[in-house]
């Protein structure tokens, strides 16, 4: 019995050694949702993107569906090599929305905000730019846009003025005297 307490006081004391022994290895990052580097990034409701697809000339296009709630949809690229593209813009803009990219942690984030309540589809193109000799790639964002449930509240309306009462313009008239002295 007592050999059996050791043994177990010794497997003890090797399962603590390896889980201690894992907590220095480098944990593995995993993102279900982008970073929010600018604190204020709001993620829409529904979000949903296709694998990236690359043609045989090069260019890429990826299918995104999206809700238009005032939020936005990201997906994340690397350029060969696991790191972000150098820089990047976007040509055409989409017709019903906002799309914003931009380097975080060795990736190139591609984001897309539909206007709000707005549903049907829409699509940019993010221009991106590896640096160097390297050429310029694309990728063709093709949104799916849906407003299921997006109530946009009504404008308030202008404040009607009544129009000022008018008051009477006071006349006063000055009658001149032909004067009696001849």
């Amino acid at each position: 019995m007592e050999l059996m307490v050791r043994l177990r006081g010794s497997a003890i004391t090797l399962v603590s050694a390896l889980t201690l022994a894992a907590c220095a290895q480098k944990p593995v990052v995993q993102r279900v949702i982008p970073p929010n580097p600018f604190g204020y990034q709001k993620v829409s409701a529904v979000c949903k993107t296709s694998p990236v697809k690359t043609a045989p000339d090069g260019s890429m296009s990826v299918d995104m569906t999206v809700r238009s709630d005032d939020g936005l949809c990201a997906l994340s690229v690397q350029k060969p090599g696991n790191t972000n593209y150098r820089s990047f813009g976007v040509s055409p803009a989409p017709a019903h929305g906002k799309a914003f990219l931009y380097n975080y942690d060795d990736h190139t984030y591609v984001t897309y905000t539909p206007s709000t309540a707005y549903a049907g589809k829409d699509s940019f193109t993010a221009i991106l730019i590896p640096g160097g000799a390297d050429p310029r790639a694309k990728l063709t964002v093709n949104a799916t846009v849906d407003a299921t449930g997006v109530v946009v509240a009504p404008k308030p309306k202008p404040a009607v003025v009544a129009p000022a009462a008018k008051k009477p313009v006071a006349r006063h008239t000055t009658r001149h005297r032909k004067s009696s002295k001849k």
